[in-house]
Order: C-alpha cells, then structure tokens, then sequence
C-alpha cells in the first residue's frame, strides 16, 4: 500500500540541477517538493536522505524477461523485482519470448501478466515479422511502446529480411520503429569461416570479428535510409560501434528528432579485452567491441548523438552460457547493477550525475513520449530512486537477484548503493530488503 512519506534533505538530480531538496509523496504521486517541508499527519513516514542523491526512477527502454515460454531463465516478477533494487522503476520488454509477441492476442496476454506480477511499470514492443502487417496496423499507439524489428540476429521467425516487407511496414506503421540492426548475410560468412577453422569451439575472442563493426553499420546505414526515405520514426538499438555514432545527429531537440539511438551499459563498461577473463558471460548480440568504439560510444552519448542509456537485460542460465561458442545463447542480465555502474563511471569523472539521469529517465519518458513518469515533477507518478553515493559494496552470488543467479558484474565493487526505490508511491524497497509490494502500471503514451 502506498503511504504519505516525506524525504527530507535529498540532493534531488533533475532536469539539469542538482538542489538540496524535501520530497512529498501522497498516493501515488508526487505532491509537493520544496525547500522544507513539514509533515502533515502523525503516521507520516519520513526517510532522511542526507548525504543522498534523489533521482527519478530509471526507464529501461530494452529488457528481455523471458516470459512465456522461457521461464527457466527469469520471469517477469524475478526481474521486475531486480530491476527495483538496481533503481529502475519502468520497463519496456521485447517480444522474442515463447510465442512471440507478434499478434495482438499474445502481446496482450504479456500486458496481462505483467499486471499480475511486475514490481515495476512496464510496456512491451510488438513483434515485426515478414508477414504480419495487417496485425501491426492494430496497435494502439497510445497503449503499446512500439514495434520491435529484427534486422539481424532474431530468434524464430522474427528476421525481418525481405527488403518490400520492410519498406511497407515503414511506409505505413505510425508506431515507433525499434531495430536491432546487424546485417545477417556478413555475420553467417565470418561465422562460416571461423567454423571451418575450429569448428563449434570458436575461441570467445572472435566473436566481435565475427559479428563486425561492418555488419552493424551496414544494416543500421541501411535502417535509417529507409526511414529517411519513407518517414518513419526510428529509435537504433543498442549501438557498439564508433562507425555507427556518425550516422546519428545532435542538432535537434530530441522531441523533434525521428532518427534516434540508444547505447547500453555493457558497451559502454566492457571491451574486447575483457573476453579473456568474463568469457561468454559476457557474449552479447551486437558483441563487446574495442576500445576505439567504447571511447566513440562515449562521445557520442556525452555530445547527445546518443539519446538513451538501457540494459538490453538479457538472462540465460550458467549451463546454457558455458556451452562451446557456437552454442553459448548471446545476452546477460543487468538491470539490478545498471544504475550503480553509471554512478561508478559518475565518480570516475566520466559522466555527470545530471546527464545519467537525462539518459536513462529524462529521454526514455521523451522519446517514448510517456505519460507523467521520468521527472521528478509535482503531480507526476512517484517513481524515485535514493542513492547513497558513499556505501561500498561487492557483487557476489549471495546479493544476486536474477533468477539466473549470475551477473558479468561479480566480484566487481561498486562505491554507490541504491537505499530505496518507490514505484508509484510505494515503498519497493529499502536498505537491502522489499518492505511492500509494489504493483507495476501499464504504461501510457501521449501520443
């Protein structure tokens, strides 16, 4: 149940200040914030927040909780309840679960399970297929995040590589467009080469030469040709390569961009170098590149090319990863570690505190235009997050919440700590422990 609570002496990060601040909350909303505030009513829970960072709650805009059909990895109240002790408060999920999410009937069968189970707020892409227009032309805009478009490594039947079916979906969908983007035809030549050298046991190494920066820029080039030509709102996933910033741009205002772009935090923490110690743990789709590209992806998300920070939480158990290369699944889970690593990289200098809250709240809200979430704002939903920026810890198996019961992140110690987290008014979580239930919302959008 949600509570009147009052934090007190918060340093609240929002839209581009950071001022000393009280919060109160009534309901499920944000009621007041100002200088001080005094408690109204004696059962007033009051959290005093000093020496915290106050931030709205993280919206990951890419999340896969292998729910249905995929359950033995994680489910989507394992995750969800992950997500709100790493400090995100709003998800978007992928529709490549089993069955996939490619007809109204089945997305809406996700829409209800997640409003039985999901500890945060939560949408889910619709899936693009080579036949299945007539049902993409159902969606409702206002009640769906997007569509989500494989163009290149999709699980099933979701490839979507017949260049007429791809032109009419972006001719004629008003949705926003998601794309995973690597070229197929490039990554099965380099992975045939390898295999007729090692067979299935491809050394990890190879993994971002087989899945290269050349078939990532290729199909994202050819993505956004196709939505320069026909007008189509297009959002470029997960972005690992520095060729790839440049076809992005920051001369508009992201509310007047149509092409945007979206980086993930293992692309922006890890380089081919780290294969030799984390393996295929941390095998992902499109793969961990160089330094060179990390350092690209980091300017262009500083200099706002660059428009959104996400997950790309992926989980798959300890036994399917240690299999041989070719056999190993591509993904990781990280929405519970996703925040406190950016606050890492925050005290290392390489980002501001107000450009990790723009990246990973401020733009998802904006560019998926939802309603009243992502701000810290008086009458906006309560979706907060506490961090103490002086409160060490080590991610080890025992404070692990994944389902998979693994991070690429263990044995990695972090200076920050989220202390507590309210999804819609309502105290998730605090201090280590779930003290009440939150109930997720379906996202809206004012579109």
């Amino acid at each position: 149940m949600s509570q009147t609570i009052l934090i007190k002496n918060a340093q609240v990060v929002n839209e581009g200040v950071i001022e000393r601040k009280d919060v109160l909350i009534e309901g499920d909303r944000i009621a007041e914030i100002s200088l001080t505030i005094s408690a109204k009513t004696a059962d007033t829970k009051i959290i005093d927040a000093d020496g915290c960072f106050l931030l709205p709650g993280m919206i990951d805009d890419q999340v896969h909780f292998r729910e249905p059909g995929l359950t033995h990895k994680a489910t989507i109240e394992t995750e969800s309840k992950a997500a709100v002790a790493g400090g995100i408060t709003s998800y978007i999920e992928m529709p490549n679960t089993v069955p996939q999410a490619t007809t109204l009937e089945l997305l809406e069968a996700k829409f209800d399970r997640a409003a039985e189970t999901s500890w945060a707020n939560y949408s889910f892409m619709f899936g693009g297929t080579n036949d299945n227009l007539d049902e993409i032309l159902k969606v409702n805009p206002a009640k769906v995040a997007g569509l989500k478009l494989f163009l290149g490594s999709s699980t099933g039947n979701m490839l979507v590589d017949d260049p007429k079916v791809l032109e009419e979906i972006f001719s004629k969908t008003n949705l926003l467009i998601s794309a995973h983007c690597e070229d197929e035809g490039t990554i099965r030549a380099n992975l045939e080469k390898f295999k007729t050298e090692f067979g299935d046991a491809i050394p990890i190494a190879y993994h971002p030469v087989i899945r290269s920066e050349e078939a990532c820029y290729l199909s994202s080039s050819r993505a956004i040709e196709l939505a320069k030509k026909t007008g189509a709102r297009l959002h470029v996933f997960h972005l690992s390569t520095e060729k790839e910033t440049h076809l992005f741009s920051n001369e508009k205002k992201l509310e007047d961009k149509k092409i945007t772009a979206e980086v993930c935090i293992h692309h922006l923490w890890f380089t081919n170098e780290d294969y030799k110690e984390k393996g295929t743990k941390i095998k992902w789709n499109p793969a961990v590149k160089t330094q060179k590209d990390k350092d690209g992806l980091w300017k262009a998300l500083l200099d706002d090319r660059i428009d959104v920070i996400a997950t790309d939480h992926a989980p798959h158990t300890l036994e399917e990863k240690n299999n041989v290369y070719t056999k190993a699944p591509s993904g990781g889970p990280l929405v519970q570690h996703a925040l406190v690593a950016l606050l890492e990289l925050y005290h290392k200098g390489v980002i501001s505190l107000e450009k990790i809250v723009e990246k990973t709240a401020h733009n998802p809200a904006i560019l998926f235009q939802i309603d009243e979430r992502g701000f810290i704002r008086k009458g906006y939903k309560a979706d907060l997050v506490v961090v103490d920026p002086q409160s060490p810890w080590t991610v080890n198996g025992e404070n692990i919440l994944y389902k998979c019961g693994w991070s690429p992140f263990e044995g990695t110690a972090f200076r920050s700590r989220v202390t507590h987290t309210f999804v819609n008014g309502v105290l998730a979580y605090e201090h280590l422990k779930f003290p009440n239930r939150s109930k997720g919302e379906r996202l809206t959008f004012n579109r």
